[in-house]
């Protein structure tokens, strides 16, 4: 049985004019076939699609992906190979991200015609299905209920102190695993005080303290689909100038996530944010780019930055977090997971972004 994913795939293999496709990137393999397993390549020829792995996956590639003509081996490209003369393909397009060695592995032994190509199911990926946009708004709502638990949890610690970056994030961990999530994303970002201006600053031993910020950036998978949410509290009364720095990052972000729509490209997003920075004299403290697209990576097209030439479509689901780190003063970033609709744009991570002094 062919499924839709496999149909979009063998439409542009034959734009592209390919009768065989080789995955071997791990995010690909479980979004073509469904296998949950970490080891093996997909052949997705004109006719047939092959799912090559070792014995160990066996009964859990029947589970998985019932429909796809299973192939037991450690000799992952030599199969490869010996299905392509087998079928007799004339030309094989591969991911770009495979490594050198197996490169020149099919290289010297593949039978026909190899062409390296980029972004072909990433692309296909970056469009989410009404099932995917589900999943992914669920997975939102549940760091919505992770992040109020961290409030909480300091709210009810009388002395803030005893608690370090550390204990949030292993608190935000459990809590996040007990409701579901399966794992985390990415290392979770917790960076107090003058930690706050590393925009990546991983939790760490340091104990939180009266008036600082605390700049917290996490993302869990849910059902294999990820959220990815920053928000920068405060611990007791901040300076003024740091009150107004987060005032402008929450009114670029705004702006940025108002002018999403179809068609719009993620240079356009960047400059709408970034300009809002820069003109408020903060321009050399946003560093980094305006945003990417998630969903079962943590970063997926489209992206949102100076550079992108990507264009916005309906069904993509990207974050919108810009920021601005300075020393002595502080640092903020806010970032939420945005939906493009036909109409627009809907805000999945729909919850507390305001100004917040614990």
């Amino acid at each position: 049985m062919e499924n839709s994913r496999v149909k979009k795939l063998r439409k542009e293999m034959q734009r592209m004019h390919f009768d065989g496709f080789l995955v071997t990137d791990p995010v690909n393999r479980c979004y073509m076939s469904g296998f949950t397993g970490d080891d093996g390549v997909l052949l997705i020829t004109e006719q047939d699609q092959f799912l090559i792995t070792d014995w160990r996956f066996e009964r859990q590639v029947e589970h998985d992906c019932p429909t796809w003509q299973l192939v037991l081996t450690r000799d992952y490209l030599g199969e490869t190979c010996r299905l392509a003369q087998k079928k007799h393909l004339s030309a094989l397009a591969f991911e770009s991200t495979i490594n050198y060695d197996n490169y020149s592995f099919l290289d010297e032994n593949f039978p026909a015609d190899l062409a390296a190509v980029s972004a072909v199911i990433e692309s296909q990926r970056s469009i989410k299905s009404e099932a995917e946009v589900n999943i992914i708004r669920e997975s939102c709502q549940l760091a919505g209920r992770g992040y109020q638990a961290v409030l909480e949890f300091l709210q009810q610690e009388k002395d803030i102190t005893s608690i370090t970056e550390h204990d949030v994030a292993v608190f935000l961990d459990q809590f996040m695993q007990k409701h579901g999530a399966e794992d985390k994303s990415f290392p979770t970002i917790v960076a107090s005080g003058e930690r706050s201006t590393w925009p990546h600053a991983m939790a760490s031993s340091a104990s939180l303290k009266p008036q600082t910020m605390v700049t917290l950036d996490f993302g869990y998978f849910l059902h294999k689909y990820t959220s990815d949410v920053t928000r920068t509290f405060a611990i007791g009364e901040q300076s003024k100038e740091f009150y107004q720095l987060y005032q402008i990052v929450q009114v670029a972000q705004k702006a940025t996530i108002e002018a999403i729509k179809p068609g719009i490209s993620g240079k356009q997003l960047d400059q709408i944010g970034r300009q809002i920075i820069t003109q408020a004299g903060y321009g050399k403290y946003f560093n980094h780019g305006m945003g990417h697209g998630i969903g079962l990576a943590i970063h997926e097209l489209p992206a949102v930055g100076a550079g992108s030439q990507d264009v916005l479509q309906t069904g993509q689901i990207v974050t919108i977090e810009p920021g601005a780190y300075v020393p002595d003063v502080g640092g903020v970033r806010i970032e939420d997971d945005i939906l493009v609709t036909q109409a627009g744009y809907e805000i999945l991570t729909d919850f507390n972004r305001d100004y917040r002094e614990l």
